[in-house]
């Protein structure tokens, strides 16, 4: 059937998705009143008329909803376009039919049963829409993925939805690896020409008075559920700050054998950078001539997958580079060691919990400065010292309660985007305890946490020229730094 519709009634922004056939999902994706359910049910009516074999299932969370919104939506874009005499809209069945024998089908996720019994007039199922997609689960999509099969047609899944979570199936099937056979837009109100300027109006009020809520619902970034820890509001605004690191790679190394000590170290003359999209160190800033700088660590345990170091420049306190990788202990202590010497010898501060083996490999390797700390032996009452942090009931609200006042007064530090994505989705639990959200990690929190917390309780040292001003180590009992306020 010969279709003429002008080009002038659709959003310039979806205009190069109307006739895509080339990707089999098509996700648009953004805040309020940015026009991509319009533009899904514009393209849909343009198919219909348009190709010689089009049928389209339409599914929501819950069938009822259909009526009000899908159904209501192409019945509303029909008239509009005054095409009434060439499309049936049955209500009674919420059911489109197409003078050319096409149709449109609405049904919810909540009656399974009924999906398996859905059949076309004309041929087979083509294409399906997925309206309010955030809110169906990924095995119900999984379901009406494997339906669209057969050959002869083109076949097409599109999704629209409000970015919900940070953690969503969506992100991370989408998005976090993405998919060639998927093309994705985001849009916003602004992308809209035909909005009401007191709707628009209406949004454009939230910029100042709530920027989080502005950032996730009416420009369409990832938010996050739950009460989040942190200032959410500065953390949205900083990520839309960030530039990246000026350069991403790792160090590579050779190492010697000490017959003396009767083991292998690394030869600290050898240590290079290599530059490396992959690599699992992050520099934002490059360690300057006379700085000072701390290294909170966070080693991978139950329920994590990565070891992370956070480099903090000692004076400013700004996050001038990160460590963060899958990767067995022992290399994550090398990297460590290297990131260290890189930054001046910088006091290294390993969380000690999980596991003491990156702790225990750097005194081994010779690294001149850990953090020690002191407790009381439980037998003799007697003060001890120990490398490492330790993380217990008492010293964990404290690093986090300091975490928490960086990102609420001094959000400018933060320079990486997946801490600040961490961040997002650290929140408190149904028993009130601060902790990652199920399937989130904490490990980039967590090293930057004690990084803080180690930076606030320790204070320079006269020290070598041109290196960190904290006194060097060989063996704990040696004092490391000055503790404020009492030993930690």
């Amino acid at each position: 059937m010969e279709v003429n519709i002008p080009k002038s009634v659709f959003n310039p922004a979806f205009y190069p998705y109307l006739r895509d056939n080339s990707h089999r999902y098509l996700l648009f994706y953004g805040g309020a009143g940015s026009g991509k359910s319009v533009f899904a049910v514009q393209r849909f009516l343009y198919r219909l008329l348009a190709l010689p074999l089009c049928n389209v299932l339409v599914v929501r969370a819950v069938a009822a909803t259909n009526r009000d919104s899908t159904f209501a939506l192409f019945r509303q874009v029909i008239r509009r376009w005054g095409l009434e005499d060439l499309f049936a809209c049955k209500e009674s069945d919420m059911r489109i039919v197409c003078v050319n024998g096409n149709s449109v089908i609405f049904k919810g996720l909540d009656d399974t049963e009924k999906l398996k019994s859905v059949t076309f007039p004309k041929g087979e199922l083509t294409d399906i829409w997925i309206e309010e997609a955030s809110e169906v689960q990924e095995e119900e999509f999984n379901q009406l993925d494997v339906r669209l099969r057969g050959r002869g047609s083109h076949k097409q899944m599109v999704l629209t939805f409000n970015p919900v979570s940070v953690l969503h199936w969506l992100k991370r099937r989408f998005f976090d690896q993405p998919d060639p056979r998927a093309a994705a837009m985001r849009s916003t109100y602004k992308d809209n020409q035909f909005l009401d300027p007191d709707y628009k109006a209406t949004l454009e009020g939230y910029k100042d008075r709530d920027p989080y809520y502005y950032s996730v619902y009416c420009l369409g970034e990832w938010g996050v559920l739950g009460q989040t820890i942190f200032d959410a509001r500065n953390l949205s605004q900083r990520l839309a700050e960030l530039t990246g690191p000026v350069k991403q790679g790792e160090f590579v190394f050779s190492t010697w054998f000490d017959p003396e000590a009767n083991q292998v170290l690394i030869d600290n003359g050898s240590i290079r950078w290599v530059d490396s999209r992959e690599g699992c160190v992050k520099i934002y800033r490059e360690a300057e001539e006379h700085g000072s700088y701390v290294i909170g660590a966070d080693t991978a345990g139950e329920g994590s997958d990565f070891n992370v170091g956070q480099v903090l420049d000692y004076a400013t306190g700004e996050q001038v580079c990160t460590l963060r990788g899958r990767m067995d202990e022992d290399l994550f202590a090398k990297q460590l060691y290297c990131l260290g010497m890189y930054y001046h010898k910088a006091l290294v501060s390993i969380e000690a919990n999980f596991s003491s083996y990156p702790i225990r490999e750097l005194e081994r390797l010779g690294y001149p400065r850990q953090y020690v700390r002191q407790t009381e032996d439980s037998f003799t009452h007697k003060l001890r010292q120990s490398y490492g942090f330790r993380t217990s009931s008492v010293t964990r609200p404290l690093v986090i309660a300091g975490l928490v006042e960086v990102a609420r007064d001094h959000v400018q530090w933060l320079n990486d985007e997946d801490t600040l994505r961490e961040m997002l989705t650290f929140v408190r639990n149904e028993k009130g305890r601060p902790e990652a959200q199920a399937g989130a990690h904490d490990d980039c929190v967590m090293a930057l946490a004690i990084g803080y917390f180690t930076r606030a309780r320790t204070a320079p040292l006269e020290g070598e020229e041109g290196l960190s001003p904290f006194v060097s180590v060989g063996k704990p009992g040696r004092p490391v730094f000055q503790a404020k306020g009492g030993s930690w």
